[in-house]
């Protein structure tokens, strides 16, 4: 079950973006995948993990280092090739003026705690050498950005997405714990969705 559930979770990606063209559809579908995978595989790694940290240290390094991921994608939004109907695109998979904020609010709150669990504690461990989660974790990102960006964007993010999944695993043995994992996904993610949000709106 556990190397099936990170398959299946593309799958669930795969089939809200293409299938159903739901932004939300996707997102909510990857959520119940690797909630229910799991509540089946019954990790026994306590959900306050999560919460734990020794050094703040860590946290702001984290917060400070992600958080600059969007202000990055705002200043070089021409570099990497958006399509020209990328705002329709968006639109279409269901994400607009009335419900962005709602999204952010979801993606940056709810996204970071789940996906942490799942990829970082439950898949990952504390080797200091790329593992098989990193490039799992990086390539779904892959799907969402198809017919959105040029080819080498697509590359170039899967590669830094890869280094970003190998640091918060770093991240989270050297602090014995996920906050700063959590915090500073939070912070990646909503810079980076208020960046596209500006630029699509």
């Amino acid at each position: 079950m556990k190397w099936i559930s990170p398959v299946l979770a593309y799958f669930a990606v795969e089939i809200g973006l293409f299938a159903f063209h739901s932004t939300w559809g996707a997102l909510l579908g990857y959520h119940a995948v690797m909630i229910l995978s799991l509540l089946i595989a019954k990790p026994g790694i306590p959900l306050r993990i999560l919460t734990k940290s020794k050094n703040f240290k860590w946290i702001l390094l984290s917060v400070l280092l992600c958080g600059s991921s969007g202000i990055v994608l705002y200043f070089l939004w021409d570099k990497f090739g958006f399509a020209s109907d990328f705002p329709a695109q968006v639109e279409s998979l269901g994400l607009n003026a009335s419900n962005w904020g709602w999204f952010i609010a979801y993606f940056t709150l709810v996204n970071p705690w789940i996906e942490e669990y799942f990829w970082r504690s439950y898949l990952g461990n504390n080797a200091k050498s790329l593992q098989t989660s990193d490039p799992l974790f990086a390539g779904f990102h892959c799907l969402i950005l198809i017919n959105k960006v040029q080819p080498g964007s697509i590359v170039f993010a899967l590669g830094v997405l890869v280094i970003i999944g190998w640091f918060w695993r770093q991240v989270a043995r050297e602090d014995e714990g996920f906050l700063a994992s959590v915090l500073g996904h939070m912070a990646a993610d909503f810079t980076i969705l208020v960046a596209v949000y500006t630029m699509v709106i």
